[in-house]
């Protein structure tokens, strides 16, 4: 199968190998959130200058859950963006409203899920996908430059978690989407990392405190992926792909794939677990 929009290894021979429908986005609709109640923040999408960007992340998970089912509240910190992945979901029969909040104030996160609550009739599943970087080395880094990644990063998640677990039914599901970036030091880049693996060890904490409720808390490390803001750190970094598993990077699709089981009924008894979605690449799997 093809891959068209996929930023291959330059010594790949065949990524289309590891590419199937669900890779693109074009896997059959199973209905595994069938009447779920959804907020995933960060559901919009960076702007891009390109005429055909890959989907991001956030809108590739919004736009999943839809269509298995789930009413989607999609939560972004720019208007027309969460309001485009909402017009994407209804013009393919989903149900989805748009939210906004700027992440980094604390003071917005509790009237968010209360909207969110309010406008979706309940909440079953929390998504948290939010991540700035100021690719600084450490001796470059200020003090206000770490404090605005970790507010960002680290304690919007703990305070979207604090009230979706006063919000949320019991068997409901929040996944954290971390960053391969959690686990190593490859990218130089050590307020994002540290911030990154303390959602790890957050969404642990978490998961102990939903636990009492009958709520589950994992988190999910995508790898190299091609998304707008994966284009934005190839272009600063141009060899950043150069060894990708597969011969190519992931797509957006395969985070929300990943995404879509750790919400859903299936991984009823996967709590406390950081998925990495790397094609192999933290395990040291790699093109040579």
């Amino acid at each position: 199968m093809d891959a068209p929009g996929l930023n291959h290894a330059p010594n790949a021979t065949d990524p289309g190998r590891s590419v199937h429908p669900e890779t693109l986005g074009q896997g059959p609709r199973c209905r595994r959130l069938a009447g779920r109640r959804v907020l995933v923040v960060g559901a919009g999408q960076r702007a891009s200058n390109e005429p055909a960007p890959p989907v991001g992340n956030g809108r590739a998970m919004a736009m999943l859950f839809a269509r298995e089912g789930a009413s989607v509240a999609c939560l972004d910190i720019v208007p027309e963006a969460a309001e485009a992945t909402c017009r994407m979901i209804a013009g393919e029969g989903g149900h989805a409203v748009p939210i906004t909040a700027d992440v980094a104030d604390p003071g917005a996160i509790p009237r968010a899920v209360a909207e969110a609550k309010e406008k979706l009739g309940g909440l079953d599943g929390v998504v948290l996908n939010v991540g700035i970087s100021t690719r600084q080395k450490v001796d470059e880094l200020t003090t206000e430059d770490w404090d605005r990644v970790f507010a960002v990063n680290v304690r919007s998640n703990m305070l979207f978690a604090q009230q979706a677990l006063r919000a949320m039914t019991p068997g409901g599901s929040i996944v954290l989407i971390s960053s391969l970036a959690s686990q190593r030091a490859a990218s130089r880049n050590p307020a994002y990392e540290t911030s990154k693996a303390a959602q790890v060890a957050l969404a642990r904490s978490i998961a102990r405190a939903g636990e009492p409720l009958g709520i589950r808390c994992n988190s999910l490390a995508p790898g190299l992926m091609d998304t707008p803001m994966g284009r934005d750190a190839s272009r600063n970094r141009a060899n950043r792909a150069a060894l990708v598993p597969f011969g190519r990077q992931g797509t957006g699709w395969e985070v929300a794939y990943a995404a879509l089981f750790l919400i859903s009924n299936e991984a009823s008894y996967v709590n406390g677990h950081c998925l990495l979605v790397d094609g192999g690449l933290g395990a040291g799997i790699s093109r040579d």
